[in-house]
């Protein structure tokens, strides 16, 4: 006679690396490359897409300043950065634990420092699709607008600028607030989780201002010719004695 089959209802546990050790990730397949094998070819990519982008700038518009070229260069590096690989966990963050592609590996990687990336935080998902879908696009928007010198330039730049500032913040907030997603060794929370998002706050300020700046004066010029426009008419009109 067989013996008899037995049912059980508990669920496999899945070790994993990730803070608060209770999170349960039951997909979660761990990376097949070694950190800095993928940090390497993620630091390639990027020295290709600001290669690719300052030969573009130097072609296009030679006569550019270095500052012009310099925004060119990281407004594509942005646009990249969002519309790709932050796009990529919008679009794989159900299945995320268990990718081996080498953007899913990097964010994997990335979630040492915050593992909300691993379960689907609704925050971070509707963070993410406002960063790789709304700004992605308009960053490639403002090297163009650089490129041809399009005077929509720096009120797209005040835009995509106000929006990674406010997300940043909301970002090392919320994270900040709660129970602690991060890591204890202090290598993931001062360069993955610190660092990599201190870059874009620190220049979204800077080209914050320096759209408010630009639109400030040019409003100003323009206010002045026309106040110059209407006395130079006052004195025309004036009777003559």
């Amino acid at each position: 006679m067989a013996d008899p089959v037995q049912f059980t209802n508990t669920a496999t546990s899945v070790s994993h690396n990730y803070y608060p050790p209770t999170i349960y990730l039951p997909q979660y397949v761990e990376n097949e490359s070694p950190a800095v094998s993928i940090i390497t070819q993620f630091g390639c990519l990027w020295a290709a897409v600001l290669g690719t982008a300052l030969f573009i700038i130097c072609r296009v518009r030679p006569t550019a300043s270095p500052s012009d070229k310099l925004a060119f260069v990281w407004m594509c590096l942005t646009g990249f950065i969002h519309l790709f690989f932050e796009a990529y966990f919008v679009v794989n963050h159900k299945t995320l634990a268990s990718s081996q592609e080498l953007f899913g590996q990097l964010w994997k990687e990335y979630s040492l420092s915050d593992s909300r990336y691993m379960t689907s935080d609704a925050f971070l998902v509707s963070m993410e699709f406002i960063t790789a879908f709304g700004w992605g696009p308009l960053a490639f928007c403002i090297a163009y607008c650089i490129a041809v010198q399009h005077p929509a330039r720096y009120a797209l730049q005040l835009v995509v600028s106000v929006g990674q500032v406010y997300g940043d913040v909301l970002y090392y907030a919320t994270s900040l607030l709660e129970v602690s997603y991060c890591r204890p060794e202090r290598y993931y929370f001062w360069f993955y989780y610190f660092f990599f998002n201190f870059i874009w706050m620190l220049v979204g300020c800077y080209y914050a201002n320096q759209s408010i700046m630009k639109i400030t004066k040019a409003f100003a010029n323009l206010e002045g010719c026309s106040l110059e426009k209407k006395q130079t008419n006052f004195k025309t009109d004036a009777p003559l004695k």
